[in-house]
């Protein structure tokens, strides 16, 4: 039997590490993105893998097209396993000036509506079918905001307990949900990050990590574990002494000094 995967963001970074690791004779990848170049190029390297391949340049910010898509694409192939990807980031500037509200709106419309109009189409056609799986890409960044990126840890944090909610609501129902927090993945999005990058790891090695954890159907697929435990230990901190921490990592303001390496 063929199995459907969706996957949003997937023309580069993250996204096409996915699709190429889920590439496989058996499977028929979705794969959406804005880039419709590096699409194709994705599209064709899972097609040598044995992959049937969709592809579709849409704006995961636009819901009515989003939406008319995935009803039409759903209907004919009903999709298994629907991950969304798609994310940007934005940073306070080195000169201390704060983000401007159309960063901040960039940042939430794609981060968490993006994330919300690609699986709310989903949940009720998986319902019915009383099977199905919903992935969510957030972040460790979601456990405590950090002040260099205001907006992008409030997307993750929305995103992660957007997850958690549904979890616990769609689980009777035969309909698995997985929040997905990557710590620092090497993609041109962690690239703009200002400050240190501990525990780096490469979009290709995080792939399987998420790909296990979506298999066992684990709640919350956290990683690298020395990140996820300081992120955890951070969260938990009296708000003053967890500053601290975060500081000596340049987490606080750009350009601070930085510490620990």
């Amino acid at each position: 039997m063929v199995r459907t995967i969706l996957i949003t963001g997937a023309s580069n970074g993250l996204g096409a590490a996915l699709a190429q690791y889920y590439a496989a004779p058996d499977v028929h990848l979705a794969l959406i993105g804005r880039d419709s170049g590096r699409l194709e190029q994705i599209s064709a390297t899972c097609k040598n893998l044995g992959a049937q391949v969709t592809t579709a340049s849409i704006n995961v910010t636009d819901q009515v097209a989003l939406k008319h898509w995935l009803d039409e694409f759903d209907q004919q192939y009903p999709i298994d396993l629907a991950i969304a990807n798609a994310g940007v980031t934005n940073m306070l500037s080195k000169q201390g000036s704060g983000e401007d509200l159309a960063a901040i709106t960039q940042v939430l419309d794609t981060n968490l509506y993006g994330v919300i109009y690609t699986l709310h189409p989903l949940i009720e056609r998986m319902r019915n079918r009383k099977k199905g799986q919903l992935a969510m890409i957030s972040s460790l960044a979601a456990w405590r905001g950090m002040p260099i990126t205001p907006s992008y840890c409030a997307s993750k944090a929305a995103i992660k307990a957007w997850g958690e909610a549904l979890r616990g609501w769609l689980a009777p129902e035969g309909v698995k949900v997985n929040v997905i927090c990557p710590g620092f993945v090497k993609t041109d999005l962690s690239d703009q990050f200002p400050g240190t990058r501990p525990t780096m790891i490469s979009a290709e090695q995080a792939a399987p990590i998420i790909a296990k954890g979506l298999a066992r159907n684990q709640a919350v697929i956290a990683f690298p574990f020395p990140l996820t435990w300081g992120m955890w230990f951070v969260s938990v901190l009296p708000f003053p002494l967890a500053s601290y921490f975060l500081g000596l990592f340049g987490y606080n303001r750009p350009g601070s000094p930085r510490k620990a390496h």
